[in-house]
C-alpha cells in the first residue's frame, strides 16, 4: 500500500509533467502525446512516465525519441515547478493500455454479434 504522500506527489508530478510537455515540446506531425500515469519509486528519486501517443507507429516512435531526448529539460522545468527535496529522474515509456482496451472491446463486440456458441 502506497502512502498518502507518495500518491499526492505522484498526482502532482502527473499534472506538472503533462503541462510541461504540452507547453514546451512541439510535436507538430509526430502525433498527440498524453501522459497517462507515472510510476514513482518508493524513495521518490526516479519516475517512469507512461505516455500514449496518437498516430501511426512511426510517429509514435519519433515522439517517444523526442521525449527521451528532452528528458533533462523536462526534469529541469519540473524541478522549478514542483518543490521537492529531490527532483525525480524521468524515464519515458510508451503506454499501450488504450490500444489493448480497444482490442478487448472489439473482441467483445465481435462475440456479441456472432452470438453464443452452441
Amino acid at each position: 500500500m502506497l502512502s498518502r504522500r507518495h500518491e499526492r506527489v505522484r498526482a502532482l508530478l502527473l499534472r506538472a509533467v503533462g503541462e510541461i510537455i504540452r507547453r514546451e515540446i512541439a510535436f507538430h506531425e509526430n502525433g498527440l502525446v498524453t501522459v497517462n500515469d507515472i510510476g514513482l519509486a518508493g524513495d521518490l528519486h526516479s519516475a517512469t512516465v507512461f505516455v500514449s501517443i496518437l498516430g501511426p507507429s512511426a510517429a509514435q516512435q519519433k515522439s517517444l525519441a523526442l521525449l527521451r531526448q528532452s528528458s533533462p529539460r523536462i526534469q529541469q522545468l519540473l524541478g522549478r515547478e514542483v518543490i521537492l527535496k529531490y527532483t525525480p529522474r524521468l524515464r519515458f515509456q510508451l503506454d499501450d493500455s488504450i490500444a489493448r482496451g480497444n482490442r478487448v472491446l472489439t473482441i467483445l463486440e465481435e462475440i456479441e454479434r456472432t452470438g453464443p456458441a452452441e
